[in-house]
């Protein structure tokens, strides 16, 4: 059958999107895309603590939670790109001060955290592969602002590049991993993800 897929939402053959799936995805990347915004205005007003330039790699995470809380609840395929491009669209329809850049930012940094969860088959949804998602996205954020033309740390040395892509790695993986892991099952105790698979994420093992 085509179209708007019946199969109950626990079904692993359940990958077509549903209206709600799409519904959702786009609540959380609209909420995402405030986030942005309210994230790019805080990194501005933090800026004089990280006195060594490539730390500020460590605030990156922010910037990514749409794509790994949107995969860990609507768990399609597609879901972690979708949320974290939507989002970026957001916060340039707010008036983002990197410009056009940050959709780019959107596309790679939401791509990062779905090669993750597509490698693991779109079966695994525990902490590690919160963890290893939220990392692929700040590998990508830090790979992108080092290394392409737009990038706003492209002037730095090959070891401060470096430094910032870890920095950014590590951020991904605690902000954007750990805590989208830890809302999702605070979501689920709620019951508000009844019609998704993630509705007994509260329950789920953390490791396996």
């Amino acid at each position: 059958m085509t179209g708007i897929s019946s199969t109950p939402a626990s079904s692993k053959t359940g990958y077509t999107w549903r209206v709600v799936d799409i519904v959702v995805a786009a609540l959380i990347a609209v909420a995402g895309g405030v986030i942005f915004w309210a994230w790019s205005q805080g990194a501005n007003l933090l800026a004089p603590v990280f006195v060594y330039p490539p730390s500020s790699g460590l605030y990156a995470g922010g910037w990514m939670i749409p794509a790994v809380l949107g995969m860990l609840i609507i768990r399609k395929p597609g879901a972690a790109l979708f949320c974290e491009t939507v989002a970026a669209t957001g916060e340039l329809i707010m008036g983002s001060q990197y410009g056009t850049t940050v959709l780019i930012s959107g596309v790679l940094q939401g791509l990062g955290a779905e090669l993750v969860f597509a490698a693991l088959m779109y079966k695994k949804f525990n902490l590690p592969a919160s963890l290893l998602a939220g990392a692929g996205a700040g590998l990508f954020c830090g790979l992108n602002d080092s290394f392409m033309p737009w990038g706003w740390n492209i002037a730095y040395e090959a070891g401060d590049k470096l430094a910032y892509i870890v920095f950014c790695t590590i951020s991904g993986a605690v902000i954007a991993g750990g805590l989208s892991w830890i809302a999702t099952r605070g979501l689920a105790k709620t019951g508000v993800l009844s019609s998704f698979a993630s509705r007994k994420a509260a329950t789920e093992p953390v490791f396996s």
